[in-house]
């Protein structure tokens, strides 16, 4: 979300109020029908985790994803990454994302995690039920991850991950559409599984005392993360660089949250850039944006141009050799289950449990079916 639009929701917020309990009221009736089974959801046999917020933008939920896809390939377990793919133009649907594939067909959070993870299933489609039973007819993934999934209750998922943002827990707290970002009354919160908040060590001890008033009464595990860099590299060619050097930069930015990547730099290479250009989140970048950044860092006396990894897949080809991007590492820190439980260890102790589960299950119905020559209803599910 833009400054502009959150200063104005700020200013207008006493005439908004009420349109967002209308918002609200509406969202918490179709979570309702979804929770009572009147309205229709698929469960796929694969361990389903969303990776979704409450708001808008800006929580790390690609990321926490792209952790997720590796984490699956470190342990050779097939997996499916469902995404709506915004502002994506594929030819057909589902649309299984390669790492040559376009940019504009793909959208560039799918293409940055195709091309990161190549054994990986990658599927656009807005009907995500659509695009998970493909995946289990043509790839039988044991782990099937939905990209911004929290509101996308037809799908029904095992693991509910919750992105914030630190502001969620001050003054953007349970401030719905159109007077905030959120999406859903802070009721909704009760579906997760965990919360987790991109913050480092320093800012996540900072805002315990709005964990504990905003959240410990839904008595789920709170988790940090941060993106580290780990150096810059070149988005053509990709020759790798610790840093600058010192040397002065252009930083472009499309991304739901500019300000903390300015930060980012800034902390990582010790100064920040002579400029910023800020474009909007999931900016279509075109070759005249390219001759304006690359003017204006002559202008400036700029030897290179930097941007997120995010930009770099949409920048593409376009690009001369100042055109920088960050490494980035995702980074686990402290938690509300102490200094050393990061997600990390949860998430391990999560998986192999549903595996367990799983395995009952089946063996269970194995003896059932050997007994009574038939399968046995199951009215229970993974979930929990």
């Amino acid at each position: 979300m833009s400054e502009t639009v959150t200063n104005l929701q700020r200013v207008l917020y006493p005439l908004l109020r009420p349109f967002a309990w209308v918002y609200g009221g509406i969202m918490r009736v179709r979570a309702g029908l979804y929770r009572r089974g009147l309205l229709p959801g698929w469960e796929p046999p694969a361990l389903t985790v969303s990776v979704g917020n409450i708001g808008w933008g800006g929580t790390g939920k690609t990321p926490v994803a792209d952790w997720l896809l590796g984490w699956a390939e470190s342990r050779s377990i097939p997996v499916a990454l469902l995404t709506r793919g915004y502002r994506a133009k594929p030819q057909h649907l589902p649309y299984e994302v390669k790492p040559g594939a376009l940019a504009e067909e793909a959208g560039d959070e799918p293409l940055m995690l195709a091309r990161a993870h190549d054994s990986a299933l990658v599927l656009v489609d807005p009907n995500r039920t659509r695009a998970g039973k493909s995946a289990m007819r043509t790839k039988k993934p044991e782990l099937i991850i939905l990209d911004d999934g929290f509101q996308h209750m037809a799908v029904r998922r095992h693991v509910n991950l919750v992105l914030l943002r630190p502001d969620d827990l001050r003054e953007g707290w349970n401030r719905v559409i159109p007077a905030g970002s959120w999406r859903e009354p802070e009721a909704a919160l009760g579906r997760a599984d965990a919360f987790m908040i991109k913050a480092g060590p320093k800012e996540f001890s900072q805002l315990k005392p709005r964990i504990e008033e905003r959240l410990k009464r839904f008595g789920k595990p709170v988790f940090s993360f941060r993106l580290m860099p780990t150096g810059v590299r070149r988005v053509i060619g990709g020759e790798r660089a610790a840093d600058f050097g010192g040397a002065p930069y252009l930083l472009a930015t499309g991304v739901g949250d500019p300000a903390q990547v300015r930060a980012t730099a800034e902390g990582y290479l010790g100064y920040g850039p002579k400029a910023h250009r800020v474009f909007r989140d999931h900016h279509a970048y075109s070759k005249r944006d390219v001759e304006d950044l690359v003017r204006e860092a002559a202008r400036l006396g700029c030897t290179a141009i930097l941007c997120t990894p995010k930009d770099a897949v949409k920048l593409g080809a376009m690009c001369t050799d100042q055109f920088w991007q960050f490494d980035l590492s995702l980074e686990f820190g402290p938690s509300t289950m102490g200094e050393r439980t990061t997600f990390a260890a949860w998430w391990d102790r999560r998986y192999d449990s549903f595996r367990l589960r799983r395995a009952d299950r089946a063996e269970h119905a194995a003896d059932y079916t050997m007994r009574h020559g038939g399968a046995p209803s199951d009215k229970g599910d993974d979930n929990g």
